[in-house]
């Protein structure tokens, strides 16, 4: 799902379908009637500004996809798209985030995953990368999968793609635009790496999350990931915005890390 203008009808439907709901369940939910609901898909009439906000929330519609929606029936956009630079206060907040989290790493992704901000620790997760996967903007995805990244140091790396691949998918199946698609068929087309010996000691720890477990001259490392987004976002922006942190899922990286800050 992109952001570019499109006939309303078209695009109500591609969201109510995407959701997988009947007319009769999206109407309902959206207090309107089927076949109110019908003519607006067909365009045989035409919705209102606040009839749309009540579509969007039931569908769950992302601020830039509302936007889209609003622009396809001749509304101006409900919602700010700023630049990083324009949100001091919101940069101000992750950047507090980011370096309380020191020593371990952090880092913010837009939507398409580029990093914006960083805390800049363990380079040493970095080493050996390609210059060119280096260059602004970083792509998170590229920088970790792709054989001149860090593919062939994660040590559990079939999983660790499947994670990355999943996080795709789900982000396209929420809306996301046609870069994503294609960054997904770029990624799934990477080569493995040769198998690498794994690292001891996560067994537990993979039960329930899949962590990224890398080889480093330090030693091998092993970290668990979070994402936090904004939840009342406002700004298109800002609601694309994912911090993302890692912590050391063993006492071995945890050890590593200390060491290393000594």
């Amino acid at each position: 799902m992109d952001s570019r203008v499109d006939t309303f009808g078209p695009l109500l439907r591609r969201w109510r379908e995407r959701r997988r709901m009947s007319q009769m369940e999206l109407a309902l939910a959206a207090q309107s009637s089927t076949r109110h609901l019908s003519y607006l898909e067909t365009g045989r009439a035409q919705p209102s500004r606040e009839m749309i906000g009540r579509l969007a929330e039931v569908l769950g519609v992302p601020l830039r996809g509302h936007n889209a929606l609003l622009l396809a029936a001749g509304f101006a956009p409900a919602f700010r798209e700023s630049a990083l630079e324009g949100l001091p206060a919101a940069k101000a907040a992750m950047d507090r985030v980011l370096q309380a989290h020191r020593p371990y790493p952090a880092f913010v992704v837009d939507r398409r995953w580029n990093i914006v901000l960083s805390n800049g620790a363990l380079p040493q997760l970095y080493e050996g990368c390609a210059q060119s996967l280096m260059e602004p903007p970083v792509n998170a995805m590229r920088l970790m999968l792709h054989p001149d990244g860090m593919a062939a140091r994660i040590l559990n790396f079939e999983p660790w793609r499947g994670h990355c691949i999943a996080l795709l998918r789900q982000q396209i199946d929420s809306g996301a635009d046609e870069p994503i698609e294609r960054l997904l068929a770029e990624i799934a087309d990477y080569p493995a790496p040769p198998r690498v010996d794994p690292a001891p000691g996560t067994d537990e720890v993979e039960r329930f999350a899949t962590p990224l477990r890398i080889a480093t001259r330090l030693g091998p490392m092993s970290f668990l990931s979070t994402i936090t987004v904004f939840g009342t976002a406002s700004d298109v922006t800002l609601s694309e915005l994912a911090l993302e942190m890692l912590f050391p899922a063993d006492e071995q990286t945890a050890r590593i890390v200390r060491a290393t800050t000594n």
